[in-house]
Parts: C-alpha cells; structure tokens; sequence
C-alpha cells in the first residue's frame, strides 16, 4: 500500500482554508445580524439612524455572508453526489 502523501497534504490544506473561510463568513454574517439589533437602542439615543445606514449595510452583508455559506455548503453537496 503506497500513501501518496503530497496529495494527503493538499487536500488537508484545501480543506482548512475551506472550513476557515467558511466559518469566518458564518461569523461576519451574524456581527452583521448583531450590530443591526444593536443599532435600535443605541441610534434611540443619539438620533442619527437613518434608513440607508449602517444597519441597512449590516443586514444586507449578512445576508450575503449567509447565502455565501449557503452557496459553499450545497456546492460541497454536489461534489458529494455528483
């Protein structure tokens, strides 16, 4: 049995960067979520909310982090059964 450790190696990597690039959009998309819930309470104090502010930004970055993740997850799925 011959282990073609180059290949094992490149796949381990692969997969981390995966996994860590991943998890980071999971982990932008809810600060994202985060800071719009935040917004309300603190923009009741100073005044300054506006509709196309930064909660409106947030909200719409994490929405895309989250149909990133979305995207990343069913494309693994697909190499999985194709």
């Amino acid at each position: 049995m011959n282990i073609d450790w180059a290949a094992l190696g490149s796949v381990f990597g692969v997969s981390l960067g995966v996994t860590v690039a991943l998890v980071g959009l999971f982990t932008l998309g809810i600060v994202g979520l985060s800071k719009r819930e935040a917004a309300p309470s603190g923009a009741a104090t100073t005044g300054s909310a506006t509709a196309g502010g930064p909660p409106v930004a947030a909200r719409t970055g994490a929405y895309v982090c989250f149909a990133l993740c979305a995207a990343a997850v069913a494309y693994g799925i697909y190499l999985i059964v194709a």
